[in-house]
């Protein structure tokens, strides 16, 4: 049985792949006088090992996928591979959007199982001939990892069907996930065999990969590290059923820029970091930034677009415009409606069947005048959910044209075998509409690739019939849950659940007049032709390039066991404290005052229980007994519950609402500022806070003698957040007359009198005190 715990776990995975050395003891959060601080990023920061690099190495652009960009094949006469680049990869169109002088090396894995006697020469060779690495993943790695975890697992969920039946999809297998983070780690051995960190891009594609950024940020603290996610990413609702999903998160986080389609992916990410790991984001001259141990994650927001050069070149292939005029013969006197999708459960398939049938019951004039054409790509998976999405597509193509279909009219044509790209041209440049139904899809280009097809060029304008330069038209039909559904807005946009709704605007589109189909394709043609994949890659590297370009102005040290591994990112003026320095100077001092904060520093942050445990009580009355010291525990509590926690301390001091009230030792009065303070405005900021708080479940009010705090850490934290901004705003107007400041910390708004921090008390004020008496050692 795999142990739960991430370092059992971690130790279990794959022998000593993932063999994490312990992780350098936590920051202290301590200040002390100059002259016993040490220089160095804590414990060696790993970017020394980047001198073993040549500075005059070319730039690099690292792109790691699952899949190399390559088409191989083995010949079995002479027993010799035969690589080519694979011209329909995105990875390489991806290519134009860099200078030339830019190297680009691949890291994956081939679609082929080489032998491991084999395994050397290729990699060499592919390196050589294509700057490629492949991974090799042993076959039964391969299995679990790829069409395991991925395809059965994480694929299906991220398109929001949870495992509520085995049957269906599978549900979590923590052997599956172990083999997950295996995969990761050796694609994450194979990028540090190529990389240069101190000049590299490493630019990593999709959700196959999410935890590779914690790999390579442990190596390099530094590393220039991107990722795109071209699925969507759930909702919060759905990502948070997954056991291992701060593990996730914490990954995505340990790169610079991370990438998505819509705003919609990018905003259900923000939301899953701020429900489950607390953290808040902003807009900072337009660009998003989520602020995470001192470093800014920032996140991009644009669809992929398609190569144009590799279209237009198809649609000029005489095969293309022989192909052409074979259709027009085939549909003479027929418009096509198009449609072309991967055999897969969330494509919506048998939806866009059943809108056919329902478009031909309810408009018998475009029986035999209309006709849908369907390319079903082969499935990238296997599952019963394939086949069972085959049989029901089959079933409904048989029962419409049994019902609409005549001797020469088949209103459904199933194209159900591998259809090669100059034919796919050849079709996009006839149909008359274009259908996207799919029930949820990351970013769908074939709704790109119908526009520029019927623009056309002027080979494929000859083989049509159409005079050069004349007016082309387009319209789709896309379905609202499809990425690139956003960028289309001249589309008809349908919920593919609803059938009669997916009829009728198949029916606006067959029957849209000309001047409005024309508008319709100019706008979405601009659009296409002006946002290549080119235009894309540029524009993440671009991105990529100023998220990186404050990585050598700030100390790192790392934090974090296993896949909780995480940079603290800090001010060049920062200096980490030596221990042996602090305990050297403690030793000389002959008066030391000792300041300790109690949430977070006496007791855990998290904690229920507050009260402090008998070791902590111990710990306090030695340094207490100590005549040199002056401890004073500084609290934003009310003096009455730290009186009590804190009785068996006699000589401890307390200030406690942040200082405005104070005591030397538990034999000597309380103290508070001399200055006569109205607290009236309490009877007009208390039923105001008392109301948002019966509106916000998991919000209270935490009442002290000189201020009222309302706390939301509790409350669900987008609500909590939104109310505390009304709370701010609701208070400032009604306090605007009062002597008090209302102001917004973490998960709390307070009101708190003006002169609060003017009091002689505050804990500055203690710290002068003190230090005027003569020279010592002040710790906080």
């Amino acid at each position: 049985m795999v142990s739960r715990s991430y370092t059992n776990f971690l130790d279990a995975a794959s022998g000593d792949l993932l063999n994490f050395p312990q992780t350098p003891r936590t920051l202290p959060r301590v200040m002390t006088v100059p002259g016993i601080i040490s220089d160095g990023d804590g414990n060696g920061s790993n970017d020394e090992d980047s001198d073993i690099f040549s500075s005059k190495c070319r730039e690099k652009k690292i792109i790691v996928a699952n899949f190399l960009p390559l088409l191989a094949q083995k010949d079995l006469n002479t027993g010799r591979w035969c690589f080519s680049f694979d011209e329909d990869s995105l990875l390489l169109q991806m290519k134009d959007g860099f200078s030339s002088e830019t190297d680009v090396v691949y890291v994956g894995s081939l679609k082929v199982d080489v032998d491991t006697s084999e395994q050397e020469e290729v990699a060499e060779r592919l390196l050589a001939e294509f700057n490629c690495v492949p991974t090799f993943l042993p076959p039964d790695l391969q299995k679990k990892f790829y069409h395991g975890f991925c395809k059965q697992y994480l694929w299906p969920l991220f398109h929001y069907m949870l495992p509520m039946s085995p049957e269906h999809c599978n549900r979590f297998d923590r052997f599956l996930w172990q083999a997950y983070v295996s995969a990761n780690k050796i694609f994450a051995d194979k990028v540090m065999e190529v990389i240069n960190p101190e000049e590299d891009y490493v630019w990593i594609h999709d959700y196959h990969l999410m935890i590779l950024p914690t790999f390579l940020r442990k190596r390099f603290y530094r590393v220039k590290l991107g990722f795109f996610l071209h699925s969507p990413f759930p909702s919060s609702e759905i990502y948070r059923t997954l056991p291992v999903r701060d593990d996730i998160l914490k990954a995505l986080l340990n790169a610079d820029l991370v990438g998505f389609h819509t705003f919609d992916y990018a905003r259900h990410f923000l939301s899953c970091c701020s429900r489950m790991l607390g953290l808040d984001y902003e807009s900072k001259r337009g660009h998003i930034g989520l602020e995470y141990f001192g470093r800014t994650v920032y996140v991009k927001i644009l669809p992929v677009g398609i190569h144009m050069g590799q279209l237009e070149s198809a649609l000029n292939l005489p095969s293309t415009s022989i192909k052409v005029k074979e259709i027009q013969e085939q549909f003479k006197g027929k418009k096509i409606i198009l449609g072309v999708d991967d055999m897969d459960i969330f494509k919506g398939l048998s939806l866009k069947l059943l809108a056919m049938e329902h478009l031909l019951q309810h408009y018998e004039e475009l029986r035999g005048e209309l006709v849908l054409v369907q390319i079903v790509n082969p499935a990238r998976s296997t599952g019963k959910d394939v086949q069972e999405a085959k049989r029901e597509t089959y079933a409904i193509t048989e029962r419409i044209n049994a019902n609409f279909g005549f001797p020469g009219y088949e209103p459904v044509v199933l194209i159900d075998h591998p259809v090669p790209f100059y034919e796919k041209t050849a079709y996009y440049a006839l149909a008359e509409c274009c259908i996207v139904n799919a029930v949820r899809d990351g970013m769908n280009l074939m709704p790109y690739n119908y526009i520029v097809c019927r623009q056309g060029t002027p080979k494929i304008d000859e083989a049509l019939g159409i005079t050069s330069g004349s007016s082309r038209t387009s319209t789709l039909v896309v379905s609202e849950f499809v990425g690139c559904s956003p960028s289309l807005s001249g589309a008809i946009r349908v919920n593919p659940w609803d059938i009669d709704a997916v009829a009728d605007a198949l029916n606006i589109a067959i029957t849209m007049p000309g001047l409005e189909k024309q508008l319709r394709h100019e706008k979405h043609y601009r659009y296409v032709s002006s946002h290549d994949v080119a235009y894309w890659a540029r524009s993440f590297m671009q991105d990529l390039e100023r998220a990186c370009k404050d990585h050598y102005s700030k100390r790192c040290w790392s934090i974090g066991f296993g896949l909780s591994f995480r940079i603290v990112a800090l001010s060049p003026h920062f200096r980490k404290l030596s221990l042996d320095h602090i305990v050297k100077a403690y030793k000389r001092a002959n008066r030391r005052a000792i300041f300790l904060d109690y949430d977070g520093t006496v007791v855990p942050q998290s904690s229920i229980v507050k009260t402090p445990s008998p070791e902590v009580i111990s710990i306090l009355n030695d340094l207490c007994n100590d005549p040199k010291n002056t401890v004073f525990i500084v609290s934003g509590r009310g003096k009455n519950s730290l009186s009590d926690w804190f009785a068996q301390c006699q000589n401890l001091g307390i200030a406690a609402e942040h200082g405005y009230f104070i005591r030397w030792s538990q034999s000597s009065n309380w103290e508070s500022s001399p200055l006569l303070m109205d607290f009236d405005w309490k009877r007009i900021a208390d039923p105001v806070m008392q109301l948002y708080t019966e509106a916000t479940d998991g919000s209270y009010i935490e009442t002290k003698e000189s201020a009222l705090v309302w706390h939301h850490q509790d409350a669900d934290p987008d609500f909590g957040s939104c109310q505390a901004m009304e709370l701010l705003d609701h208070l400032e107007n009604v306090l605007a007359n009062e002597p008090v400041e209302v102001k917004r910390g973490h998960h709390i708004v307070e009101v708190k009198p003006q002169v609060y921090m003017l009091s002689f008390c505050s804990s500055f004020t203690l710290l002068m005190l003190l230090w005027s008496r003569g020279p010592g050692l002040i710790v906080a």
